[in-house]
């Protein structure tokens, strides 16, 4: 579909006005920059951290990507380049990543109002800043944030949510000319990063639509800015289109969402360190993965009517390779809601003897919580003893303890004891900020 464009050559000039803006925090290759917080001997060389199982690639320090390292490449697969140029490995620490995440939201939040998007990233609300302003306080985010808590960042903004994720993504592109910082306070500026930004670029646009535009002749963001906002509703997802248009011609459209505090839904699921076979294994997987999502559960004072539970099988095709086979799954309705783990393993337990298929190989298991309700609104049971009503209180206490000791000292027999199928982390640092007994120590 041949497309013709007018631009308009007519710049405006820097707002002196205050104004509002949108600034996009995002930690610079987030999981690196967590290990590199507590082993300063490697700041400026190549590290690389690895996916559940120790599989692929999930996270690249830039000195890692220079030499080649691919993004979400198998681990064996880049194991010669690895070894040659002595890259630093490790396995994800969850436990640390997240804490560190939470460190950097806090230092955010006091800085301006803020969305958290992502693990590594968030956005901010900037309300009477003048054009003047912005690059300073850009600066200033920058530098709060790595000064106290250690993790690198860089800086997008810009008139809307659209486009200050467009800024950032050049931010990080050339950090030594950027210093990681983006400010977009122009329409001059705005073209000319529109201009530079493919399709498949842009924050909302995934695969599939950006092979459509591409094939309508439609390559950078510019092009799409142009396009009548008619033709996006009909093409670009309705209403959604229409947003995105309006965002990349400086219009906001997407606004600051509340924060969730209350989940509607909490599931809870792993990959296995080695293919199970064995029903009293997937039991225990699942009994302690029932016990962490009611932990949350209870955190949210809330209580779950519905139960599901899902297998993952590793099926074979008689060679040397194996694939994903479909997962199965089964599900349960409470007669009442509830939060008591004991109550809600033995449910769990009776859905995986339903699933399980002798001689099959599982690769993965998990459960989910649905139907949540305030745990305060669950009407009482004139047939249940008074003592069923105590659980509550057994439950607060044993979260209490595990909550102050860590790696849940009190826990149902039924999750069991040695856990031979756990996920394999063998390159693991340890939990600095989250464990007493593994802090790092300075000689």
């Amino acid at each position: 579909m041949e497309q013709k464009f007018k631009l308009d050559t007519k710049l405006q000039e820097p707002a002196s006005a205050p104004r509002k803006w949108f600034a996009i925090v995002d930690c610079n290759s987030f999981y690196c920059s967590c290990e590199r917080v507590f082993r300063p001997d490697l700041l400026h060389k190549p590290v690389v951290v690895l996916s559940n199982n120790d599989g692929c690639i999930v996270s690249r320090s830039d000195e890692a990507k220079k030499l080649g390292v691919g993004m979400a490449e198998p681990y064996f697969q880049s194991m010669h380049i690895i070894k040659k140029n002595d890259i630093a490995v490790f396995s994800s620490n969850y436990h640390l990543y997240g804490d560190m995440s939470w460190r950097v939201m806090e230092t955010l939040r006091q800085l301006a109002p803020a969305e958290v998007y992502s693990v590594d990233e968030a956005f901010l609300s900037l309300d009477n800043f003048s054009s003047a302003q912005l690059h300073a306080y850009a600066k200033q985010i920058k530098e709060t944030v790595e000064q106290w808590t250690g993790i690198s960042v860089s800086v997008g903004i810009a008139p809307t949510k659209t486009l200050a994720k467009i800024a950032n993504h050049m931010a990080k592109k050339n950090k030594q000319a950027t210093n990681c910082i983006k400010v977009m306070d122009t329409d001059e500026s705005r073209i000319a990063a529109l201009q530079q930004t493919r399709v498949s670029a842009i924050w909302g646009i995934g695969g599939a639509y950006a092979n459509k535009l591409i094939n309508w002749g439609i390559t950078n963001a510019l092009e799409l800015s142009l396009m009548p906002e008619p033709w996006a509703h009909k093409n670009l997802g309705g209403v959604v289109g229409l947003r995105l248009i309006k965002e990349l011609n400086g219009e906001p459209s997407i606004t600051m969402a509340k924060e969730l505090t209350e989940k509607k839904m909490i599931a809870t699921t792993r990959m296995f360190g080695r293919p199970v076979s064995a029903l009293s294994e997937l039991k225990e997987a699942v009994a302690t993965y029932i016990s962490r999502a009611a932990e949350k559960l209870r955190r949210q004072r809330g209580a779950a009517k519905n139960i599901n539970v899902f297998l993952v099988p590793r099926e074979s095709d008689h060679s040397a390779n194996f694939h994903y086979g479909g997962s199965v799954s089964a599900n349960i309705t409470l007669s009442s809601a509830s939060s008591l783990t004991n109550e809600l393993i033995k449910l769990a337990l009776q859905l995986v003897e339903d699933l399980f298929e002798e001689g099959k190989q599982y690769k993965k298991a998990g459960v989910m919580l649905s139907g949540l309700e305030p745990d305060k609104s669950i009407q009482g049971n004139l047939f249940h003893s008074g003592q069923d009503n105590m659980h509550r209180f057994l439950m607060s206490a044993i979260d209490n303890v595990n909550f102050s000791m860590r790696d849940d000292p009190v826990k149902f027999c039924s999750t069991g004891i040695n856990k031979n199928w756990k996920m394999r982390q063998e390159l693991r640092s340890e939990r600095y900020s989250t464990r007493w007994a593994e802090l790092r120590t300075v000689v």
